[in-house]
């Protein structure tokens, strides 16, 4: 179908019975923001988008990439792109501050994120409550790895306010800020992780790669990566998002059957961060934790208002509506239209 008839389709399905044109996509060209693009957290996107599975939907993307989440994720706000590949808990801090977004598909079924102290700067240390008065990297300040320092720290008896947060990405600026000795601790993503853990730079506190681990330190089910957006862009482009969730389930597939070198022949060559087998490591320890199927565990909004809570406050307080800030709609067609990827 040529994409005048595509867009022909979608301007029709606004004012016809939506089943004269039920696969008539309403924006075939639309934007995602990611913010690191080349973690394992978001692998499914990658994959979905280097072997074609969006083309295939009909969809024509743009993927711009942050230096992290809270980034993607103003991007979207103010307008610039349509979709945020980002942590899930952001959908309910979207609905706290009034602005409802909904996750529809998932990339990680455990958030993968890292917290570990500099052995150069902390040679002595002991324990989290060590970390007060430190410098703490995160991929960006308010994205999902600062939520998880701060839910470790909570755990200690330390408030945000006790540390230093210091963006530095996710990618070499992160490494780099290590072994330099500018930070004192990072909270991070493979491959970054393994690369300073096998370096020597890195002495791992808390590790939610692997998804018992994760659950414990969160007490449930915590969805990680997924794709979200506004409800009122679910609520004018269905079948658009449909496509978006049928892709990445079927990524979501294809990584749970793929071996190293699948990966290493289909990733670009500036994730590997100069380092193959490393990223091989990364990916091991990584794909366990990601969804197998796209589909948000039952309880995994409850597990991330807990986690947000302990950290403020505010949101303890509210009354928030956990069934609308996901729905596992989308990725139940796809998995019914790819039932094996």
């Amino acid at each position: 179908m040529q994409r005048r008839h595509l867009i022909a389709g979608g301007i029709a399905a606004a004012t016809l019975p939506s089943f004269s044109f039920a696969q008539g996509l309403e924006k075939p060209k639309a934007t995602i923001a990611v913010g690191g693009k080349n973690l394992f957290y978001y692998l499914p996107l990658t994959i979905a988008e280097q072997l074609g599975y969006f083309k295939d939907e009909g969809l024509d993307l743009t993927i711009v990439d942050f230096a992290g989440g809270s980034r993607a994720l103003q991007a979207v706000v103010g307008g610039s792109a349509d979709v945020v590949s980002g942590a899930f808990e952001h959908t309910i801090n979207m609905q706290f501050k009034g602005q409802p977004m909904r996750a529809f598909v998932l990339q990680g079924a455990a958030p993968q994120i890292v917290l570990g102290i500099n052995p150069k700067t902390m040679p002595n240390f002991k324990s989290v409550a060590d970390l007060k008065g430190k410098k703490i990297g995160v991929t960006a300040p308010g994205s999902s790895t600062n939520v998880m320092a701060n839910y470790v720290l909570a755990g200690a008896g330390l408030k945000p306010s006790d540390v230093s947060f210091v963006g530095v990405g996710a990618s070499n600026g992160a490494v780099a800020a290590m072994r330099a000795g500018q930070i004192d601790a990072i909270s991070n993503l493979d491959p970054v992780i393994t690369l300073l853990q096998r370096s020597g730079d890195l002495k791992i506190v808390a590790d939610t790669r692997n998804v018992k681990e994760a659950e414990k330190i969160f007490g449930g089910p915590m969805p990680a990566g997924c794709l979200y957006c506004p409800q009122a862009f679910i609520d004018k482009n269905p079948n658009t998002v449909q496509a978006m969730a049928n892709a990445m389930v079927r990524a979501d597939k294809w990584i749970q059957q793929a071996g190293p070198g699948d990966i290493i022949k289909v990733v670009p060559e500036s994730y590997l961060l100069g380092d193959r087998a490393i990223y091989i490591d990364g990916f091991l320890a990584a794909q366990k934790a990601l969804s197998p199927d796209g589909m948000f565990p039952a309880k995994g909004a409850e597990t991330a208002l807990k986690a947000l809570s302990s950290v403020d406050a505010k949101i303890a307080e509210a009354k928030l509506d956990l069934g609308a800030v996901f729905t596992n709609n989308f990725a139940q067609k796809a998995n019914a239209k790819y039932p094996k990827g």
